[in-house]
């Protein structure tokens, strides 16, 4: 058993396409998808076409449960700008998801943990504002009810396995689209791959165990980087141009 996890694309419809192409060239038939489809200043009508040609398995995140349970109106605006793009149909799709889901029994399924859709799993906010890895006995505790032995999340952003103490092992593919980005909640934080490269993560069963490969595969991200300037969202601009948000655009965009 052999397939590839992808999760938040985030309306980088050319991250996808690289990440597909890497895939279709490894051979990988198979893809599940984590959630966080199209939310951002990006290209959500060309990523949402782009789903539509593969045969993934999807979750939703919490980004896209947002674009089908607010009124636009009170969008973020993110989520209002890929909303205005998006087709009543790719809206429709979205409704018929699940939160979570398990695979071939084997595998289980969610975006950010298994009762949150906007919770981090692997990490956790300090008081002070940073990330860092979240405590085993914290990851574990969450993972209690989970009968499966492969678990995958997503919603970080950030690429990372953690093998449990009982042997399962728990995988976020890191961000298809969006490698650095900010929030307010719980309390102002940024969270940032350090590269600009598209992530994904490959999976084979084997005899010993799964094996778990995290792939970074390069893109024009520039040109994502000047559609979101152009969009007046530097943010987003100094995230996919270099994996970072400097201390300065933090303290200007208020978080």
């Amino acid at each position: 058993m052999k397939f590839a996890a992808i999760a938040d694309i985030h309306g980088n419809s050319l991250a996808l396409q690289a990440v597909l192409e890497d895939i279709e060239a490894a051979g990988i038939t198979e893809i599940v998808n984590l959630g966080d489809f199209f939310s951002s200043p990006l290209d959500a009508e060309g990523t949402a076409e782009l789903l539509r040609g593969i045969d993934a398995l999807s979750i939703r995140g919490n980004h896209d449960r947002w674009l089908i349970e607010q009124p636009p109106e009170e969008m973020g605006r993110s989520d209002k700008t890929a909303h205005d793009q998006l087709a009543s149909g790719t809206l429709d799709w979205i409704r018929t998801l699940p939160a979570s889901m398990v695979w071939r029994d084997q595998i289980f399924l969610c975006h950010g943990t298994p009762e949150d859709d906007n919770t981090y799993w692997l990490e956790q906010v300090t008081d002070d504002g940073r990330v860092r890895s979240a405590a085993l006995k914290e990851i574990e505790a969450r993972a209690q009810n989970i009968e499966q032995n492969l678990i995958l999340c997503a919603h970080t952003h950030l690429a990372r396995t953690v093998a449990l103490a009982d042997g399962r092992m728990i995988v976020n593919p890191g961000s298809v689209g969006c490698p650095a980005y900010t929030d307010v909640e719980p309390i102002p934080h940024k969270v940032q791959a350090g590269h600009p490269n598209a992530c994904y993560a490959i999976l084979e069963k084997r005899s010993v165990g799964w094996s778990v490969s995290h792939r970074q595969v390069p893109y024009d991200h520039l040109e994502m980087a000047r559609l979101a300037m152009d969009r007046g969202r530097v943010d987003w601009a100094e995230g996919l141009a270099t994996g970072w948000i400097s201390n300065e655009t933090f303290a200007s965009i208020g978080a």
